[in-house]
């Protein structure tokens, strides 16, 4: 078949360990073979191992053999060329012997990855800004589809379990009411003859009480009649002021309390800014250093570029501004110069020495130079004397600048973040005019404040719809503000007076306790904070709902005998008491809670940044006059001195030629030595222009080498400089944020030491106020007793009488309204009979599901219990539910679902690809560093 391939291999000894390349320390020898087959391929081996051609040339490479290299082999009759090569050529062959070579090449190539990976990142970065948009937008329409979707499942719930109620109902109704109309007949007839009888002995009774009542009115009179007046308002005084100092007191408390909370959380925010402050300087040190060695590096890099330059342009050195030749030519100049202006000087000398005889016009120049300091002595006095420093105002308008950004900075997140909570915004117009604002609490979901970040989601879902509801105080100013108040969107109004909330017992909380353990399950109502005035509609809202960490005590405590309480997990999921679960993915769940959270945050910051740039503002009206006075009294300095040194110039003028003449004769012996200096520089430089042409190339390798590891060590230097600045930067902005927190808590504890001062006099003053109604009640009460003690004896023979009148006319009465109830329950019998046959029929007939279900109405543990929900709560939240659900479903996008999901999907692959990228470069930087 003929040749096919061929192969030559090379044996290296290696049995000098010091010498041997990295990894082959323990081989002996070291074969390389290339083996060529028939197509052109190359395949080569290392010790019988197949390898890449790169992992041969780093093998060669670690040895100081690099066959790439056109001097790898030097043969006998190249030494000449070798030796004549120039400085750069050499070098690169020193450095291929000393195998550094492969090192740069490595770091060179490592380097071009890393440009190709941060394109990739930039891309990656790009598509995620436009992924992050429509994620956002899904995200709120799947909350709204989840809304919508648990509302249709209740909503189904509810309206069957109504229906089954109503059904049982007309069942009972109907088969009671056949026997019960004869009953009620009988009863009637037999109730007519024992109305007359006690209607006789009620007359005769009356006649008696009469005749008695007459004679204790004639002794008596109406004495006790004003006693017992006078007790019963004392009593109602005393039980109302008791009922006052009582809520007092319970005030005083709860505002202790809340003082002590805000002075340790004070000791803990004063601790944070001790700690956050040591970590701000030790981050300013470091930026410091680094900063020092960027300048020093800095400055040495332009040294020797200017110097490079230098000796580019033919200079000795680079802080010459012309070459050589130029010099020499400069030189020659000089001397024929410096022989001119010798000349030039000797005959200024003459010329000075004439005007020195003209003295006397200096003495009236300095008597009228004494009177104009004497004025600026003056002027200078009365600026002192104003109270304001120059540059004062100028620094509370750069304040004022700096505070007016961040207002509008801080306007701007609380704009985007109400934008975001549209739906939780509650607007509205007065009803009427001068209407109380305050009465309208606003929406639930804006009045708490929660406690357990990781519980957002289980709240969240346990409020439900009720987030968005209003608290007001009344019924009335809830229907003030449905007819008049032009509400954009309809809304569920909480009346905080006609509210009625089922929290959960107290003996169910600890039974749910001991179940699963403490902190395992929590009532809803625990885990957020709110104010007291709210508190009846928060617990409407929480308090019927448990929050449990696990799925397993969640479905111990909703499905446990002792306490059948529905309850929510960490991650949104329902378990209802009677055996509805609701639960599935929740990707954003708490969002909501979380903007709320976010939006509070600003605004707070909003107000201390507002409060400050209006102080800012005042201190600069309260300036400006005293600078418009500081101003004037500069401007007539200024004058004043301008006019002092006109005077000044004259006196000085003779001085000056006193001295210009000293000057030029000093001058002119100076001028020959540097003539004599400048014929001495034109003969060096005659020979420095000879001298340089030999060093030039030498002294540019050398600048060159410099330059270039400077630039290195300055960009490394200026990297490590970046990342010091921005955590001194995060550092600062964390530790501004924390002083403002301490500075807003000193406020609040200074506002609740007030105040507890105010409920501690009001306190005092009431107890005192309930002992002295005590001790009126006491004294009235004593003689009430003593005359009623009289009156007993005359009073006992009528209460005796009076209390078998009264026995009658109760039975009487009671006869009466029980016939008359027995007439209407007849007719109401035969009534609801006719209406319970045909209800029943016309259910049966609308719904199917009612015959096969039957069987389970009214059992416990199933969805028809009604002993375990009330059918009246549940009439009206189907009523409500349903309004709730036809708004919703115009709204909602029911395939958002698989939207949301793709979406999501292509977002986590772009972000897992980024990391992976991000790693790449990190382990790539890591190992050229």
């Amino acid at each position: 078949a003929g040749i096919t391939k061929a192969t030559v291999s090379v044996v290296f000894d290696n049995l000098d360990r010091s010498r041997s390349p990295l990894g082959y320390e323990e081989s002996r020898e070291i074969t390389v073979t290339r083996q060529i087959v028939v197509g052109g391929r190359n395949k080569y081996l290392i010790n019988g191992r197949v390898a890449q051609p790169k992992q041969v040339q780093n093998l060669f490479h670690s040895v100081q053999l690099n066959v790439n290299n056109p001097h790898f082999l030097i043969m006998q009759g190249r030494i000449t060329k070798v030796l004549n090569m120039k400085p750069p050529e050499i070098l690169s062959m020193l450095e291929e012997a000393a195998g550094t070579r492969m090192y740069e090449t490595k770091k060179e190539d490592a380097l071009k990855t890393l440009e190709k990976k941060q394109s990739k990142v930039d891309e990656i970065n790009r598509l995620l800004d436009t992924e992050i948009l429509a994620l956002e937008k899904l995200r709120k329409e799947k909350m709204q589809y989840m809304q919508w979707a648990n509302g249709n499942a209740e909503l189904d719930r509810l309206r069957r379990f109504c229906t089954a109620y109503e059904f049982v109902q007309a069942e009972k109704i109907r088969e009671n009411a056949v026997g019960g109309v004869e009953r009620v007949k009988a009863s009637i007839t037999e109730m007519d003859g024992d109305t007359k009888r006690m209607q006789a002995e009620i007359q005769e009774m009356e006649t008696n009480i009469s005749n008695l009542t007459a004679e204790k009115d004639a002794i008596m009179g109406g004495e006790v009649k004003k006693l017992s007046d006078r007790v019963d308002a004392l009593s109602c005084d005393l039980v109302k002021e008791t009922s006052v100092l009582k809520n007092q007191e319970d005030s005083l408390r709860a505002e202790k309390m809340n003082a002590d909370k805000i002075a340790k959380s004070i000791l803990d925010i004063k601790k944070s800014i001790e700690e956050t402050d040591s970590t701000v300087k030790k981050a300013e040190d470091g930026a410091a250093d680094l900063k020092t060695r960027v300048e020093v590096l800095s400055k040495n890099l332009e040294e020797y570029e200017k110097e490079y330059e230098g000796v580019v342009a033919g200079k000795s050195s680079g802080n010459e501004d012309k070459c050589l030749e130029d010099q020499l030519g400069d030189a020659k100049a000089a001397v024929g110069s410096a022989e001119t202006e010798l000349k030039q000087l000797k005959t200024k000398i003459r010329k000075k020495q004439q005007l020195m005889s003209k003295s006397e016009e200096a003495v009236a120049v300095v008597n009228e130079l004494k009177s104009r300091r004497k004025d600026v002595e003056q002027v200078t006095a009365a600026l002192e004397s104003v109270p304001y420093e120059e540059g004062q105002m100028e620094a509370l308008e750069k304040d004022r600048q700096a505070e007016l950004e961040v207002v509008q900075k801080l306007k701007d997140e609380v704009r985007i973040l109400s934008a975001q909570l549209s739906n939780v915004q509650f607007t509205y117009r007065d009803p009427m005019k001068n209407f109380d604002r305050s009465k309208v609490k606003g929406v639930v979901a804006k009045l708490i404040k929660v406690k357990d970040s990781s519980a957002m989601t289980a709240l969240e879902v346990a409020a439900g719809g009720k987030l968005y509801n209003v608290v007001v105080d009344s019924e009335n100013t809830g229907k003030q503000l449905l007819q008049n108040g032009e509400l954009r969107r309809r809304v569920t109004i909480i009346p905080l007076n006609k509210i009625q909330a089922h929290t959960v017992p107290s003996r169910v909380q600890n039974a749910a306790v001991r179940l699963v353990g403490d902190g395992n399950a929590e009532l809803a109502l625990s885990l957020v904070g709110y104010d007291e005035e709210v508190k009846t509609a928060m617990a409407y809202v929480f308090g019927s709902t448990f929050v449990c960490r696990t799925v397993d005590a969640a479905k111990d405590v909703a499905f446990s005998r002792e306490i059948r309480t529905p309850s929510v997990t960490l991650e949104g999921d329902i378990f209802q008491p009677s055996g509805l679960l609701t639960g599935g993915s929740r990707k954003g769940g708490g969002e909501l809670l979380r903007q709320l959270h976010a939006l509070a945050e600003s605004e707070s910051k909003l107000s201390f940044h507002q409060k400050r740039l209006t102080e800012i503002e005042n201190k600069i009206s309260q300036l400006l006059p005293l600078q418009r006075k500081f101003m004037d009294f500069k401007s007539q300095l200024e004058l004043k001195k301008y006019e002092q040194n006109e005077h000044h110039k004259l006196g000085e003028l003779v001085k000056k030629i006193e001295q210009e003449l000293e000057e030029a004769k000093l001058g002119a012996k100076e001028k020959q030595l540097l003539y004599e200096r400048c014929l001495s520089t034109v003969t060096l430089l005659d020979k420095s222009v000879k001298e340089h042409s030999n060093k030039r190339e030498s002294r540019l390798e050398d600048l060159d080498k410099k330059i270039k590891s400077v630039k290195a060590q300055m960009q490394l230097a200026s990297k490590e400089l970046k990342v010091h600045e921005n955590e001194r930067e995060k550092l600062i902005l964390e530790k501004e944020a924390v002083i403002e927190e301490h500075a807003s808590l000193e406020n609040q504890l200074a506002n609740v030491e007030i105040q507890i001062n105010s409920l501690m006099s009001d306190v005092d003053k009431h107890r005192n106020k309930v002992i002295s109604i005590k001790a009126d009640h006491d004294q009235a009460q004593s003689e009430l007793s003593s005359i009623r003690s009289k009156m007993k004896e005359c009073d006992s023979e009528i209460n005796c009488i009076a209390k078998q009148q009264q026995k009658l006319q109760e039975k009487l009465s009671e006869a009466n309204l029980e016939r008359k109830k027995m007439e209407n329950e007849v007719k109401r019998m035969e009534m609801e009979q006719k209406d319970c046959s045909l209800k029943v029929d016309r259910l049966l007939e609308k719904h199917s599901w009612i015959a096969a279900e039957k069987q389970l109405f009214g059992k416990s543990g199933t969805d028809y219990d009604f002993s375990s929900r009330d059918p009246r709560k549940a009439r009206d939240e189907l009523e409500k539910l349903q309004a709730e659900q036809s708004g919703l479903e115009k709204r909602v996008n029911k395939k958002v679902m698989a939207m949301f999901e793709n979406a999501e999907d292509e977002y986590n692959d772009l972000i897992s690809k980024k990391n992976i990228i991000e790693n790449d470069k990190s382990k790539i930087k890591k190992v050229i560093e």
